[in-house]
């Protein structure tokens, strides 16, 4: 990683000349692939930080991030440290380009691509230059900060033909893939590593997703049970908890009272038991995310209330 850094500053940074793009882009590319092994130990970047690499395009802004670019379709591809990282080059990237609150889903702009079997984040920018300038400075802050845990990282601008040219660039798949929750969230100006801040836009979230008529739903059923199950899983829906995006199993009772908060729990017990709700190991608490694998199954309960084979509730 030193040796990548120093020459890419003796080569001119950004600015560096077409002739050297392909031995750059080589050192980068071996760098990506070290940083995508290295996600998948229980700490990275250790001894040697990992790289993350941004550039100015063509009236976008792109961001190489060492982390399969299969999550464009599946956020269960991810573990949460790789998933942490993509929602927080989101963050940034978007931020730099001051898109400005969003009007509707289809003001969002995010699109995903692939690259060496890596993701690649693009997003439009009337400044590119200045958009990654700005989001490789807050990267490096974050990074600094050690904003996600057992995590070391570098980031660097590179010159948009060292970055390795993305192919098949499309939105993320998925009406609340995480990623989309991601720009959404950033426009709305929180970050979407904060899940306080998250939860509290839920609501702006749902509706600009599309995805408040089944909320509304799920508040009118009958069933006590029920309607507390469903609504911890659209509300995990419209915070993006899906696979490598998971949340404190504590969290599933909040916004409940009295007799629903202690259904709250019952129901996150269950869903775990019935395979709806998967469980994330982490260091002193019980973590929880949807899983991808049963989606069809979550958004038919959330919807209409279709309890799937397996889960019974109290």
């Amino acid at each position: 990683m030193g040796d990548l850094l120093s020459e890419l500053a003796e080569a001119g940074g950004a600015d560096a000349p077409l002739e050297l793009s392909a031995r750059l882009r080589e050192r980068l590319g071996a760098e990506l692939s070290r940083g995508a092994a290295e996600l998948l130990e229980s700490r990275t970047g250790y001894p040697e930080p990992i790289a993350v690499a941004v550039a100015p395009g063509a009236e976008r802004v792109l961001a190489a991030l060492p982390v399969p670019a299969e999550l464009r379709a599946d956020p269960d591809a991810v573990g949460p440290r790789a998933g942490a990282l993509a929602a927080l080059a989101v963050e940034h990237v978007v931020e730099g380009a001051s898109a400005g609150p969003p009007v509707g889903a289809g003001d969002l702009a995010l699109e995903l691509g692939a690259s060496g079997g890596q993701l690649v984040v693009a997003y439009p920018a009337a400044h590119p230059r200045e958009a990654a300038e700005y989001a490789v400075e807050a990267l490096a802050c974050d990074f600094e900060e050690r904003r996600i845990d057992r995590l070391r990282a570098v980031a660097m601008l590179v010159p948009d033909h060292v970055l390795p040219a993305p192919a098949d660039l499309k939105p993320p798949i998925g009406q609340t893939h995480p990623l989309r929750v991601a720009e959404a969230v950033t426009r709305l100006g929180a970050s979407p590593l904060d899940e306080d801040a998250v939860e509290a836009l839920e609501g702006q979230v749902s509706v600009l997703l599309g995805s408040a008529g089944a909320a509304s739903r799920a508040h009118d059923d009958p069933d006590p049970a029920r309607r507390v199950t469903r609504r911890i899983l659209q509300r995990l829906d419209g915070m993006g908890k899906w696979g490598g995006y998971h949340t404190e199993f504590d969290h599933l009772a909040r916004g409940f009272a009295g007799n629903e908060r202690a259904l709250a729990y019952e129901a996150g017990e269950a869903l775990v038991g019935a395979g709806l709700l998967v469980e994330k190991p982490s260091v002193g608490q019980r973590h929880v995310s949807l899983n991808p694998r049963r989606s069809g199954e979550v958004r038919r309960l959330i919807d209409d209330g279709e309890l799937p084979v397996g889960l019974e509730l109290g």
